[in-house]
Parts: structure tokens; sequence; C-alpha cells
């Protein structure tokens, strides 16, 4: 699935909170309608069975409250796509990233195979049970960690004895920091602390390029692996910037190696597909940092763009949508624009496209109190046309608007009044973007202006009222989202109406 994450450390952030972001894109040609809920204990499973690859594993018992954005059609499992928990643990899952045959081979995928034949003939071979994946990372990690690391190792510990049927990358966040977890083949893994002062940006390829198998098989403090992932590299020659061992050294010569060049890939189609959203994402944010549109510069294709930067100033929350919602604007690659060739405006898949599902940013802000520290951030569908609604998460419901999301299109549903929105500026951008962004400004100042007040509130309750007040404040900034997104829908149908080709100039009045 493409999808397109960016990790915020605290000390990058511009109010000191870890931020974790990711768009959920479906795969082309389809849309996966999401709501957003709140899953409490009595209703998390005690043994849990995938749909799409039917593994099943007991959980633990005392799971923890949490919200979570799944597939609003079930399916095929429930895909918790983000979340944070009752402990105040955040968890976006997953970012589907890419690798090499050398890995694969190693480590093959743990793929589901259906049964073929009949129970006691000759021709009958048996169910073989797949691994885990992006449908239940969320449902069988989140309600059972209590910091950013615990979910690493969770995870780490599901991943070598289920393996997974695919590559993913996985980001976990608390008050304090965040780690960013990468599959390498069927069971083995690596994960590494995102630098306080830092972003990453990571567009469905493997993304981490420097790793210390020191630290991550001893103390741990910045990286963490698979117990036995120095023997896996040693045997599989998949270092390939590593000098061979030498005799009488342990299975790896040095200790800090790059990941992207043993475990991932760099094809004709990342170039187009994936670091050209790494790129411009890094443009945006270090604009002074490269000779970004020069010869001598990182190119849109380069295969050594960083995972990590530090910004050339503290990123928002509106910094976060920005880039999420980018399509290379300023740059001959936009799809809107009348600058370039047609051929170049093509050329690279865009970072905000069409089918977006959902974008959630995960806040846990470390200066205010547990009971309402953590907000998360939705917008559905298309991001260069939509908004962001935060959302307390230490909260019992959620607003209609946003978790009641159907089958039917219905514009009592944000996610489809978004999606209609989008379908119909699309052809009409340079004359709607200017109302579309009002819109969004409008939205982002009424819902931070609604954090500011609800905190404010909280402080000032009891304990035991603490919920109330944070359910209030969500539900009142939803339809203050719903009346303006209801503007704005007229406000694009009318413009559409008006542009259709059958359209005549002459009338009776």
């Amino acid at each position: 699935m493409g999808c397109t994450t960016i990790l915020v450390g605290k000390d990058a952030s511009y109010d000191g909170s870890p931020l974790v972001a990711r768009n959920e894109d479906s795969s082309a040609g389809n849309f996966d309608p999401k709501k957003v809920i709140v899953v409490k204990p009595e209703h998390q499973p005690t043994t849990y069975t995938s749909v799409l690859s039917h593994v099943s594993l007991e959980l633990p018992e005392n799971p923890l409250r949490y919200m979570a954005i799944p597939n609003a059609l079930p399916d095929e499992g429930i895909w918790g796509c983000a979340g944070i928990n009752a402990a105040n643990v955040a968890m976006s899952a997953t970012e589907t990233l890419t690798s090499n045959p050398r890995v694969l081979g190693a480590d093959p995928l743990v793929s589901f195979r259906a049964e073929v034949g009949e129970p006691g003939t000759d021709s009958h071979v048996p169910e073989h049970v797949g691994g885990l994946g992006e449908e239940d990372f969320v449902s069988v990690v989140l309600p059972y960690i209590h910091s950013a690391r615990e979910g690493v190792l969770r995870l780490g510990a599901l991943l070598t004895e289920h393996g997974t049927y695919e590559m993913n990358g996985i980001a976990f966040s608390d008050a304090n920091e965040i780690w960013w977890l990468e599959t390498v083949g069927g069971h083995h893994w690596i994960a590494k602390r995102v630098p306080d002062d830092h972003y990453v940006t990571m567009p469905n390829q493997l993304g981490i390029d420097s790793f210390d198998l020191d630290d991550a098989l001893a103390e741990g403090r910045e990286h963490l692996c698979s117990r036995d992932l120095a023997d896996f590299i040693a045997d599989h020659h998949l270092a390939l910037d590593l000098a061979p061992a030498e005799a009488g050294d342990e299975a790896v010569g040095h200790k800090v190696f790059n990941p992207r060049l043993a475990f991932g890939s760099h094809s004709d189609s990342d170039h187009v597909y994936n670091t050209p959203r790494a790129w411009y994402m890094q443009r945006t944010l270090n604009p002074h940092a490269e000779a970004w549109d020069s010869a001598e510069g990182l190119r849109p294709d380069a295969d050594d763009i960083p995972w990590s930067r530090r910004p050339e100033r503290k990123l928002s929350i509106e910094d976060v949508k920005d880039v999420l919602s980018s399509h290379f604007q300023g740059t001959v690659y936009d799809p809107y624009s009348s600058r370039g060739t047609d051929s170049e405006r093509s050329r690279f898949r865009p970072i905000g496209i069409n089918r977006h599902n959902v974008l959630a940013i995960l806040q846990v802000r470390p200066y205010i109190p547990e009971e309402y520290r953590s907000l998360q951030w939705v917008a559905y569908a298309s991001n260069p046309f939509n908004t962001l609604v935060p959302l307390y998460t230490n909260v019992g419901s959620v607003p209609d608007y946003l978790g009641s999301t159907g089958a039917k299109v219905s514009t009592d549903s944000l996610y489809w009044s978004s999606r209609i929105i989008a379908a119909l500026a699309d052809a009409h951008f340079n004359e709607i973007i200017p109302t579309i962004e009002r819109y969004q400004q409008a939205t982002l100042a009424t819902g931070h202006r609604a954090v500011l007040e609800a905190d404010s509130e909280a402080a000032d309750v009891a304990a035991s009222a603490v919920v109330q007040v944070l359910e209030a404040a969500n539900e009142a900034q939803a339809e203050r989202v719903r009346a303006a997104t209801d503007d704005l829908l007229g406000t694009v149908l009318h413009l559409a109406s008006n542009n259709m080709r059958n359209g005549f100039s002459r009338s009776d009045n």
C-alpha cells in the first residue's frame, strides 16, 4: 500500500512534542473508506485471527483503551492505521517498504496459501497460514505497550515468532521519543531512535541509512534489532558497504553499516514512485541545505537522500500537513502547474495523491497533564483539498461525523464529504484552490483554538470530569468543521456546475 510518513523529533517540533504523521493511501484504482473509533478494553479480543493471512494468536490480559482509524468496511480486516492508547503511546502502521531478492531469498516473506483439494486425497495441500501485516499490527500491539521502546520490542517479538507477509515500516512515539522499525524479510527487523533534533522522511522505501549493530545487540540506546541479525547479515553476505569479517572477528567485521544497501532497493520504480517524495519533503523543509534544482544537488531520483535531517526551523502541525499534501509545487513536476511539459508534470508520483484514505498526525504533548496530553489530528481523502480535525484521545467515544463512515456516500460523513470535494475540485484546481486554502486556514485556526480552550477547561475540573470536557471539545470542533465543509462543498459544486462542458453562455434571462 502506497503511503508517506514524516517523523519529527521533539527538539525539531514547534512545541516540544514528538510528531508522527502518515498518509494511508489505497492501492491504484481503489479507495478504502476510514473511520475513527475508540476500542475499550472490554471490546478487545483475547484471541486475534487475521482475515487475510489466517494467523491466530492469544493476546495478553489487561489491554489499554486506544483510539484507531480502521477501515469502515471490514471485509479485509481491521487495518487500524494509527492510534494513541491510554498510556499516551502512539503507533502508526504501516509504511509499506521495498526490499531486494537477496533478503527475500534468505528470509522469505510468510505468505498465506489457501487449502487445495479434498482432505485425504493425494491432491490435498493443507492451508499455509501467513504472517502478520498491516491489517493486524495496531490491534495486536498498541493496547499492550506503555512506551515507544516497549512497542518496538513487542512488535519485534511477534515478527520473530509469526513473521510478516510484507515489508513494513512502523513508528512508535511517547512524550519523549520516536522509534522507527523496519522489517527485513519474513522474520527479521531493525529499529532506530529518531534523533530528537531531526525529522525523518519515509516514502515506501526502506529508509534507515546508518545502523550501529554493536549498540543494537548490547545496550540498545539508539538501535534495536533481531537478536540474530549479525549472523543473518554475515551468512547471506548482505552488508554491501562492509569489509569481509577477518579471522577471529565476530559475525560482522564493522559495527556500523548502511541498511539501505543491505536490505533495501534502488530500482527504476523507486526513482519514479519513492525517492522524489523524500526529495520534495526535504527540499521544502531544508530549502538552503542543497542546490536542489541544479545538476550538482540531490536529484529527485537520488539513492542517497538522507533518512533524517535537522530542519532549518522548528516544524509545526501545519508544516507536516503541507508536506504530506504536496504535489511538487514550485517545480516542473507539479501536475496542476502550467510549468514544464506534459511528460514532466506526470513523471513522479505526488505525495498529495487522489487515493489518500486518511492522514493521521499523532501528537503526545510532554508539557500537558497525562489525562489530556494526546491529540490525534485526522484528515480524510485527498490532502490538497481536505482539513485536519484535532481529537483528544483520552475519550470513550468519537463524533459521528468522523466515526460513522459507511459504504453509502453521505455528506453526514467527513470522509465522504472530503472525497466529493476533492473529486469536484481537481478539474478546477486553479480556480478553487484559494477558497480551499481559506477553508483549511479557518478550520485549522478553530482547531488550535478549541485545543487551547479545552486544555484550560480540563485543568480547572475534577479528574473525573476530564473525559466529558474532552468529548465535548471533540464534538464541538467536529460540528464546526461540518459547517465549514458543507459550505465549501456548496461552493465547489456551484463552480463545477458552471464549468460543465455542456454549458452555454446564452440563457433566457
